[in-house]
């Protein structure tokens, strides 16, 4: 039986451009574009595990807004239930640490990246909503 992972992602948005994230070489989803996010920790509200991991992945304060997407997507090496939130920066601006590259898009530019499945249905909601 495969396992259950849950990670949150957060749809940063600053200046009507929306934060894209891609992964690096040799992790799983290699260079696959993702919201920047992480794991939820035992104990953790999705809205405190996604704080922790943009202050840790990111070195900024976010603050969490309205949840976009919940997907369930299963890989090979397991099952991701990832919950995306609307956010927006509070301090701080992105630095790479865990990413390779990260771009400010226009939402109806976000389908020109080669996402990771999970992020998919995020994207595919943030892109069709009219402003």
């Amino acid at each position: 039986m495969k396992k259950n992972i849950y990670v949150v992602g957060a749809v940063i948005i600053q200046n009507d451009q929306i934060l894209c994230a891609q992964r690096g070489p040799g992790r799983t989803l290699a260079n696959k574009w993702e919201f920047p996010g992480g794991k939820v920790e035992e104990g953790e509200t999705p809205q405190q595990a996604l704080k922790r991991e943009i202050q840790e992945e990111m070195k900024c304060k976010i603050e969490i807004g309205e949840q976009v997407e919940d997907t369930t997507y299963e890989y090979d090496f397991g099952i991701v239930h990832l919950t995306t939130f609307y956010c927006k920066l509070l301090e701080g601006q992105p630095i790479l640490t865990e990413h390779v590259a990260i771009k400010w898009m226009n939402k109806e530019d976000l389908m020109s990246l080669d996402w990771a499945p999970a992020d998919l249905p995020a994207v595919e909601e943030i892109a069709s909503t009219k402003d």
